[in-house]
C-alpha cells in the first residue's frame, strides 16, 4: 500500500502539506490542493484512519440525531449529509432520539462516550428541543441545526417555512379555493408550525375568514393524513381543497379520497410538502413544496467540518402536478 511519504514524494511537498490536505485544513493553495490530490489518485492512497485520530484528536465522525416519523424527509437529509461527509473523510452515525425521557440523554450519553464524534447535527423537532441542546453544551460538542426556531449559541441553518405556507395558501385561492383545509405538524414541531401560519397570512391577505374547524392536528404520518382528512371531509361544510403540512399525510388524503370515489382535482384538490419520492409514485402526483433536503444535508456537515460563519439561504418551490386544481363550480 502507498504512503503519505509517497504521496509527497510524488507530489513534490512535504508530509505535513499532505496531511493538511488530507484533514481539509484551511490555508492550502489551491496549486499545492490539486497535486497533492492528483498524487492521491495515482497512487490510490487510503488515509490511515487510527492514525489520523491519534495524530489530530478527532474521530472524523458527524452524528446525525433526528426523531421525525417522516422516512422521506429523513432520508433526503442523511442522503446529503452522508455524501458530503465522504467527500471531507469523514463517516456519519445516524441515531433516533426520543422527544421525552431521561433515557434519551442516556442514548446520547453512550454515543458520545463510545465514539465521540467531532459534531452533531439536529433536524426537526430536535433542533428545537431546549434539553438536547443543553446537554450537547455541556458536553461541549459543536452542533448545527437544520431549521431551529428557538434561541441557540449553536449553527442554524434557516429554512423558509413560513413564506412556503404562504406560497400554498397563494396557490389554492389563486385556484378558486375558499374552503381550504389544513392537517397541521405535531405541536413539537416548531418550524413546521409556521408552515401553518404562513397559510394562515394568505387567508387573511385574500380576505378569507379562518374557519378552526378547517386546521385539524396531524402526526406527520401516512394514518394521521387518513384521520385529519376524515374528519375534514365529514365536516357540513367539507373543503374543496386540503394543505397537508408533509407529504406522506397527503399521501394518506389521496387514498382517503380514491377509497370515498372523489375525483383528484374535480373533486378535491390535495397538496403536500417536502417533495419526497413518494410524491411522484402516487396518482394522482402530488402538487407539493420541494425542500432541497439533500443540499440541507450537505450544509449542515460543512458548516460542522469548516466552521462556517454564515449560514447558507435555500428556496422552496411549489411543484404544481395533477392533485390540485380549479375549486369545483358552486
Amino acid at each position: 500500500m502507498s504512503s503519505i511519504r509517497d504521496v509527497a514524494a510524488l507530489a513534490g511537498v512535504s508530509i505535513k502539506t499532505v496531511s493538511r490536505v488530507v484533514n481539509n485544513a484551511p490555508n492550502v493553495s489551491s496549486d499545492l490542493r490539486e497535486r497533492v490530490t492528483a498524487a492521491i489518485k495515482a497512487l490510490d492512497y487510503r488515509p490511515n484512519q487510527s492514525a489520523r485520530r491519534l495524530a489530530g484528536g478527532r474521530s472524523f465522525l458527524i452524528a446525525f440525531l433526528y426523531n421525525n416519523p417522516a422516512p422521506g424527509y429523513n432520508s433526503g437529509i442523511q442522503v446529503g449529509a452522508a455524501n458530503r461527509c465522504r467527500e471531507l473523510g469523514y463517516h456519519l452515525v445516524v441515531e433516533p432520539i426520543s422527544l421525552v425521557g431521561e433515557e434519551r440523554f442516556e442514548v446520547l450519553d453512550r454515543l458520545v462516550a463510545a465514539l465521540r464524534p467531532d459534531g452533531v447535527f439536529l433536524a426537526p423537532p430536535l433542533s428545537d428541543d431546549p434539553q438536547i441542546l443543553r446537554r450537547l453544551a455541556e458536553l461541549k460538542l459543536p452542533c448545527a441545526r437544520i431549521a431551529g426556531s428557538i434561541m441557540s449559541e449553536s449553527f442554524n441553518i434557516p429554512t423558509p417555512e413560513r413564506s412556503a405556507g404562504r406560497m400554498v395558501a397563494d396557490h389554492l385561492i389563486g385556484l378558486g379555493h375558499r374552503r381550504i383545509g389544513v392537517i397541521c405538524p405535531p405541536i413539537t414541531h416548531r418550524a413546521a408550525q409556521l408552515r401553518v401560519d404562513g397559510f394562515r397570512d394568505g387567508l387573511i391577505a385574500a380576505g378569507i375568514s379562518i374557519d378552526e374547524q378547517m386546521f385539524v392536528e396531524g402526526r406527520f404520518d401516512f394514518a394521521s393524513g387518513i384521520s385529519g382528512g376524515e374528519i375534514l371531509l365529514a365536516l357540513p361544510e367539507p373543503p374543496t381543497a386540503i394543505f397537508a403540512t408533509n407529504d406522506d399525510m397527503a399521501l394518506g388524503v389521496l387514498t382517503l379520497a380514491h377509497r370515498r370515489g372523489l375525483r383528484l382535482p374535480d373533486d378535491l384538490s390535495v397538496v403536500g410538502f417536502d417533495d419526497t419520492r413518494g410524491s411522484l409514485t402516487t396518482w394522482p402526483p402530488l402538487t407539493t413544496v420541494r425542500q432541497p433536503l439533500e443540499e440541507m444535508g450537505r450544509a449542515v456537515v460543512n458548516a460542522l467540518v469548516q466552521g462556517l460563519a454564515n449560514a447558507p439561504s435555500f428556496i422552496f418551490e411549489l411543484v404544481q402536478r395533477e392533485s390540485s386544481g380549479r375549486a369545483p363550480a358552486l
